[in-house]
């Protein structure tokens, strides 16, 4: 089995700690978890099965270290690939741009195989580009408002994609 890679970029630490948390649940083994100002075109494109975690800053921007990334996603090839993605995001502070980190993310792999999409029921929003559907493009963590949720969110999401993971 080969590693599955956990892209994250975090600025204050919570998507850090949430992707940590995920890491354990899906198997230290499993994963390699890497931070996005640390990577490589090279190295994201090596993984064949990838998790991209943002946190989503301002009016629906990407956490800054992604924000440098961002363009060197449209030199990887996704198509083959398997992409789960995990966003951060706050519903009573920015309501209006919820998790849209998610929307931005998925617009540089929508020629992978994503994976992870989840209900959006239980959150408090006014809108967000990441839902389509009435779906949210992969998970969505509000650790500002709803943080006794992130352990129930994380394991459920964990059995969702699991299989598609080959875990």
């Amino acid at each position: 089995m080969s590693k599955i890679g956990l892209i994250y970029g975090s600025d204050g630490g919570m998507t850090e700690d949430v992707c940590k948390r995920l890491v354990k649940i899906l198997g230290e083994d499993n994963i390699d978890l890497i931070e996005v100002q640390n990577s490589s075109t090279d190295e994201v494109s090596s993984y064949d099965k990838l998790i991209l975690a943002s946190s989503t800053w301002g009016s629906g921007d990407l956490q800054s270290d992604w924000e440098d990334f961002e363009d060197n996603l449209d030199e990887i090839d996704f198509s083959g690939k398997t992409v789960a993605l995990l966003g951060l995001g706050d519903q009573d502070g920015y309501g209006d741009t919820f998790a849209e980190s998610l929307y931005l993310l998925h617009e540089k792999v929508k020629a992978a195989n994503v994976i992870g999409q989840t209900s959006t029921e239980g959150y408090d929003y006014e809108e967000s580009l990441a839902v389509v559907d009435d779906m949210f493009l992969g998970l969505v963590i509000d650790e500002d408002n709803q943080d006794d949720l992130t352990d129930e969110r994380l394991e459920a999401w964990a059995n969702q994609i699991k299989a598609d993971l080959g875990l």
